[in-house]
């Protein structure tokens, strides 16, 4: 009588063990097909992600060709200031004229298809009394070597004409090195720290301009620098590897969408191996 308790219990026992490995791995395909499935919705909107970005490269450099190739227009004056931005104005074609100051011109690191040397911003005072500073050209002299003004003091009174490209202020420094003003070593073209450093007289322009070849050369003979700056020498890239990290991500996609079908069919293969 007290045997047949005991092997009701034995056997609901292993009906239970039975019934629990067979639920994880009725349960094991679905869990696998969640992960996959989250994966690959993951990877699928970071490649779309990265389609919308090179939709919107394509526009930015096509803006930009447009804005270099274009007939050079009046450089905005301080009422256009406070609404100028690289998105809007960046490398358009500019032109203005006005007197270099340029015993106020600032040496600025740089380095180039020429080689290493440096940049002459030399302040332009517009016959508005606004101030815009230009990017003169590159010397090969190295920037510490022109710490010590070189150019007679006060405003060359011959009138000039530059035409170049409109540029966003370079604020902070280069990498890892700080602008110095106090010990004159500029490695960025930072146009108010500049225009502060040297005491410039009246309002500046938040940007400055790279003048072309055509103008450096026509100014370089009114110039009193040893050696004479070269100009146009802007480069114009843009980093553009979006579609390669779309196909990445598009890549990851179906990689994931793949392991996930051949995890699930093979689960589910081994489920039925041990049904059998």
């Amino acid at each position: 009588m007290s045997q047949a308790p005991r092997k009701g219990v034995t056997q609901a026992g292993k009906g239970a063990a039975q019934a629990a490995p067979a639920s994880r791995a009725r349960a094991r395909p679905l869990l696998l097909a969640v992960c996959a499935g989250f994966f690959f919705l993951v990877f699928a909107a970071l490649g779309i992600w990265q389609v919308y970005r090179l939709q919107w490269k394509l526009d930015l450099i096509a803006r930009v060709d447009a804005r270099v190739h274009a007939a050079p227009v009046a450089a905005p004056g301080p009422a256009d200031w406070p609404r100028i931005s690289a998105a809007s104005d960046e490398y358009r074609r500019v032109q203005l004229s006005g007197h270099y100051l340029y015993g106020q011109t600032v040496a600025v690191q740089a380095s180039t298809d020429l080689g290493s040397g440096a940049w002459l911003l030399t302040p332009l005072q517009l016959t508005s009394g606004e101030v815009v500073m230009i990017n003169r050209g590159f010397v090969h002299t190295s920037p510490i070597k022109l710490i010590a003004p070189t150019a007679v003091a006060g405003r060359d009174e011959q009138a000039v004409q530059v035409t170049g490209l409109l540029r966003m202020s370079e604020q902070g420094g280069g990498f890892l090195r700080a602008n110095d003003p106090a010990g004159h070593r500029w490695y960025s073209r930072d146009v108010q720290a500049i225009a502060v450093a040297q005491g410039i007289d009246g309002p500046v322009a938040p940007y400055f301009v790279d003048a072309d070849r055509v103008s450096s050369e026509a100014n370089a003979a009114l110039a009193p620098d040893a050696e004479k700056p070269v100009g146009g020498l802007t480069v114009i890239k843009f980093h553009n590897s979006h579609l390669v990290y779309a196909l990445t991500w598009f890549a990851l996609a179906l990689m994931s969408a793949g392991a996930g079908y051949w995890l699930v069919r093979d689960e589910r293969r081994r489920a039925r191996g041990r049904q059998g």
